[in-house]
């Protein structure tokens, strides 16, 4: 299975997302939104961010 993107309503029916890996472990979370187009855009932008994010190792 893919990772996917999971669009939902918190416990104050914000719009958050999460995204799942392959395994459905949950990777990492959003923030609450206030619409759906505005999570959806979220989406979006994490989606291209990513694409060219870069590690930056701070462990020494």
């Amino acid at each position: 299975m893919a990772a996917k993107f999971e669009i939902y309503n918190d416990k104050a029916d914000k719009f958050r997302f999460r995204l799942k890996a392959g395994n459905g472990e949950v990777v990492a979370t959003g923030e609450a939104y206030e619409s759906k187009a505005a999570v959806t855009k979220g989406v979006e932008a994490v989606k291209r961010a990513a694409a060219a994010a870069e590690i930056d190792d701070k462990t020494g």
